[in-house]
């Protein structure tokens, strides 16, 4: 082992940085929450000073160990939501890029069945290629343990549709529709692209039920909402002056929308991934 600088410790980290964001992001879905592990990671290195011999595979096991910590949390608190701080109108394509492109929709939405363990040996193994002798203490497993959770893992990724993929341009393009019909108050367009029995619901309790009354409650309105990924499903966000109002999660079948679960709540609406597009 060999005496480093704190500047030295500081440089080594930053080369570090930007593999160790990717598996943070993989691993929370939510950029803002990756930052924050990453963060976790230099304060914690920091602390440790020079006292690390191989600094690139402690740091990627520090992060892993914040991140399951921060799952773990998450699975506890509300199992069907990934914690996140909103983004703001402007956020960084970079980031709606590494979430929306390199995890993939459909990956993303199968990622957050798995339990926190199996999420965590997936993504470093798989992704990433770390050993399941490294990955073992992080999950408290034995590497045969941890290697039977990313097996696991693999199955129900290669288990998800290959048309949940391909589906998800196309609903998107619903929910674009859908949009641009409410901000020019278009009935017809509307009643068009929603199922007959369409149900809308608002914190979970029904608020309206029907093509019809859905139609009429949103035409004319929507103008400041956008296309978003919702906890990695497709839906739409009303931001105004940066803030999230508002978060809709839209379930698509067969061309037109069956369901619209709206969170409005700013304690759950802290609570999710909301990614515009």
């Amino acid at each position: 082992m060999w005496h480093r600088t704190q500047n030295e410790l500081a440089a080594h980290f930053e080369e570090n940085r930007p593999r160790l964001r990717a598996v943070a992001l993989r691993m929370l879905g939510s950029p803002a929450e990756a930052d924050d592990a990453v963060q976790e990671a230099w304060l914690r290195l920091s602390r440790a000073g020079d006292g690390v011999d191989n600094l690139s595979a402690w740091l990627t096991t520090v992060v892993g160990r914040v991140c399951l910590d921060m799952l773990r949390q998450r699975t506890a608190r509300r199992e069907d939501e990934f914690p996140a701080e909103p983004p703001a109108a402007g956020d960084d394509p970079e980031q709606q890029a590494l979430l929306a492109d390199s995890v993939g929709l459909a990956l993303l939405v199968v990622l957050e069945t798995l339990t926190p363990a199996e999420r965590l040996a997936f993504v470093l193994h798989d992704l990433f290629a770390v050993s399941f002798e490294e990955i073992a203490p992080i999950v408290g497993r034995s590497p045969d343990a941890a290697r039977q959770l990313a097996s696991r893992a693999r199955r129900r990724v290669r288990a998800t549709p290959p048309e949940q993929e391909q589906d998800a341009p196309a609903d998107r393009q619903v929910v674009d529709a859908f949009l641009t019909a409410s901000r020019g108050g278009e009935l017809g367009t509307l009643l068009a692209l929603l199922d007959p029995d369409v149900e809308m619901r608002v914190d979970q309790v029904v608020q309206n039920q029907g093509a019809d009354a859905v139609a009429r409650f949103f035409a004319g309105r929507a103008r400041a909402a956008r296309t978003a990924l919702i906890n990695g499903a497709i839906g739409f966000a009303v931001i105004v002056n940066g803030q999230v109002k508002v978060a809709t999660r839209i379930t698509v079948t067969n061309g037109r929308i069956t369901t619209m679960d709206a969170i409005t709540s700013p304690a759950d609406l802290a609570n999710l991934a909301i990614q515009p597009l």
